[in-house]
C-alpha cells in the first residue's frame, strides 16, 4: 500500500520548476519575422497533469485493501507581460485529486484553487515598485479523519479563502532570486459557511475577518546538476491587529528530477503555521506547525 501511495502522490507545487523555466524563455528575446512589426509583449501557455495509479489484491496473506484507485489532476495557465518599464505576471492553478480503496471509501486527497497576479514598475534592473494580489481556495467539501470511521467537515468552497492586496517592492539580488516586501498589506480570511469560521480564526457566526500587516514573500530557484532543479518559496505575514510576534508562514520546496520531457520525479516539503488556525494540542485549540512531504511521479505536458 505504501508503495502505491508513493507512486500517485503528487504535489501541488510540482508545476512550480516548469512554470519557472516557461517564464525564464518568456524573457528571452524572441525572433522575429523582418516584416512583422507587432510588438512580441504577452508569453501565454500552461501545463496539465493526469496522474492515475490502480492496485488490487485476492487472496493475499501479507493483507492489504482488495482494491484502490486514485487520480490527481493539474491544470496550470499562464500569461506574462514584459514592455518597457512594465510587467505584469499571471498564473492561475487548480488541482483536484481523490482517493478510493474498499476499507476507506472515496477521499479527496487534493484541492486547491490559487491565482496570483502581480505588476512591476522597474526602478532599475534590480528593483520594481509592485502590486501583488493574491487569492486561494478549494472547490469542494473537505473532511479530516481522526480515525478510519469517522470523518469531519472542515472545508467548502470559500470557506476558507484566503485574499492578500499588497503594495511593495520586488528585488533581485541575483539571478534566480526574488524578495517581495510590503510594509502595509491587507489580507482578508472568507470563510462563507459559519459552521466553519472558528476553525479559521473568524469569529463565531462571521463569515469574513480583515487583517493588516506586514508581508514578505522569497522565492529561489536553482539546478542541482543537469536534471535535478530546486524550488523554493517562503510567505510570511504578520497581522498587525492582533499578535503581531506570532508570523503566519507557508513554505514550500521542490526538488525535481526530469526523466523525459514529459515525466518527472518528484519530492516536496511543505511547512505552514497559521496563528489563526488553533486546532492543535492536547485540546485541539492551538495553533501548530503543519508539514507535508510527498514523492511522486508525474506526467506533464506543456500546452
Amino acid at each position: 500500500m505504501i508503495a502505491i501511495l508513493a507512486l500517485y502522490c503528487y504535489t501541488a507545487n510540482a508545476q512550480d520548476a516548469t512554470v519557472q523555466s516557461m517564464k525564464t524563455d518568456a524573457s528571452k528575446t524572441i525572433t522575429k519575422d523582418p516584416n512583422d512589426t507587432i510588438p512580441k509583449t504577452w508569453k501565454t501557455g500552461g501545463l496539465f497533469s493526469l496522474n492515475l495509479a490502480q492496485g488490487s489484491l485476492s487472496n493475499w496473506a501479507a493483507g492489504g485493501d482488495k482494491f484502490s484507485f486514485s487520480a490527481n489532476t493539474l491544470i496550470n495557465g499562464y500569461a506574462f507581460y514584459k514592455k518597457g518599464r512594465h510587467s505584469w505576471d499571471n498564473n492561475l492553478d487548480f488541482n483536484l485529486g481523490y482517493i478510493n480503496t474498499t476499507s476507506l471509501g472515496t477521499r479527496k486527497n487534493d484541492d486547491r484553487f490559487e491565482y496570483l497576479s502581480k505588476y512591476g514598475y522597474a526602478l532599475n534592473p534590480k528593483l520594481n515598485l509592485s502590486g501583488l494580489f493574491d487569492i486561494r481556495t478549494q472547490f469542494f467539501k473537505g473532511y479530516t479523519y481522526p480515525d478510519a470511521t469517522t470523518k469531519t467537515y472542515s472545508s467548502n468552497f470559500f470557506a476558507p479563502a484566503y485574499i492578500i492586496l499588497s503594495p511593495g517592492f520586488d528585488y533581485h539580488p541575483v539571478k534566480n532570486l526574488t524578495i517581495f516586501i510590503s510594509p502595509a498589506t491587507a489580507r482578508w480570511i472568507i470563510v462563507s459557511d459559519t459552521v466553519l469560521s472558528t476553525l479559521y480564526g473568524v469569529a463565531a457566526g462571521k463569515k469574513s475577518d480583515f487583517q493588516f500587516g506586514a508581508f514578505a514573500s522569497i522565492g529561489y530557484t536553482a539546478n542541482l546538476g543537469k536534471i535535478v532543479t530546486y524550488t523554493g518559496k517562503l510567505d510570511m505575514f504578520s497581522n498587525y491587529k492582533h499578535n503581531p510576534q506570532n508570523i503566519d508562514l507557508y513554505m514550500t520546496n521542490l526538488f525535481a528530477a526530469k526523466i523525459s520531457k514529459i515525466l518527472s520525479v518528484t519530492y516536496s516539503l511543505s511547512l505552514i503555521y497559521d496563528d489563526d488556525i488553533r486546532q492543535f494540542g492536547p485540546n485541539l485549540d492551538a495553533p501548530g506547525l503543519q508539514l507535508q512531504s510527498l514523492i511522486g511521479v508525474g506526467l506533464l505536458v506543456k500546452l
